[in-house]
């Protein structure tokens, strides 16, 4: 039997919905099907090639990104310096006196902290001692090796900006804390004197094992029965003591010590205090 045309069509549609292929995109402005449709892995949609990425579709499961909102006014913190007015992004605190201050003002020294301490004890026997270098002085015959012209302010200024340029230290250290010395170092090293620079709120130990460090000696100063590396007065030949600080020999009028000058670094036995034959160093020079 020859079907009519009706049971044609029929067969047709049937024919049809059996090799129904591909799927509808959701988007129902567009709806065009797709026989390899893509599904999204956010929203589970099916779409078609031009709307398959999450923007092209409006993904709902697309997070929302929240905008960062950068202040204009940045935190500052304001040095306690009533005549500075210099701030920092960061605080930076006097561990002693607690108070906010600027780079140039956070050591104790440059903003006059009020929980600096002068050890008045130490203070007082580094007078003494001093006093008796100045009288000591007075007695002795100026040294050969000594010229005039380096006890003038001018040969110290010249001396300071010589040493400055050469001067080995702390690349870290403020410079209104550095002293600068030309280093005299113990008989028999390979260089005759070094020009360094320390802080001046070091002690005198801590001096001693910096040079020695800068110098590449040998340090045994923790071997008791050792020889001592000793930090020794450029006139007298006075070790000074270990836990004395820099600044105190400086900062005392009748010190000889200067920025710039001289300072001796010598070997010692445990029981010598005084270096003998300090003219043979300086003479170097």
């Amino acid at each position: 039997m020859i079907p009519t045309s009706e049971e044609e069509v029929q067969l047709r549609e049937a024919n049809m919905a059996e090799l129904d292929v591909g799927k509808h995109c959701q988007i129902e402005s567009c709806h065009q099907k797709d026989f390899l449709p893509f599904v999204c892995d956010a929203c589970s949609g099916v779409f078609c090639l031009e709307h398959r990425s999450r923007g092209s579709h409006s993904c709902p499961e697309i997070p929302v990104q929240k905008e960062v909102s950068v202040s204009s006014s940045s935190t500052s913190y304001p040095c306690s310096i009533s005549h500075c007015g210099g701030k920092e992004l960061l605080p930076v605190v006097c561990p002693y006196c607690e108070k906010h201050f600027c780079l140039a003002h956070r050591h104790q020294d440059d903003h006059l902290c009020e929980k600096l301490e002068t050890p008045k004890c130490r203070m007082a026997a580094t007078k003494e001692l001093v006093k008796k270098i100045a009288e000591s002085k007075v007695a002795q015959p100026p040294s050969k090796g000594r010229k005039g012209a380096r006890n003038s302010a001018t040969a110290a200024k010249v001396a300071l900006m010589k040493l400055k340029l050469h001067a080995a230290g702390d690349k870290g250290l403020p410079q209104t804390e550095r002293i600068h010395f030309q280093v005299f170092l113990p008989k028999g090293s390979k260089q005759t004197s070094l020009p360094m620079f320390f802080s001046s709120k070091w002690s005198v130990g801590k001096v001693v094992d910096f040079a020695a460090s800068q110098a590449n000696l040998k340090n045994s100063n923790n071997v008791l029965t050792a020889k001592k590396l000793r930090l020794c007065h450029p006139q007298t030949g006075v070790a000074l003591k270990m836990d004395d600080s820099l600044l105190s020999w400086l900062s005392h009028p009748q010190s000889p010590l200067y920025n710039g000058g001289d300072i001796i670094l010598e070997y010692l036995d445990n029981e010598c205090s005084v270096l003998q034959d300090v003219g043979e160093y300086l003479a170097q020079s």
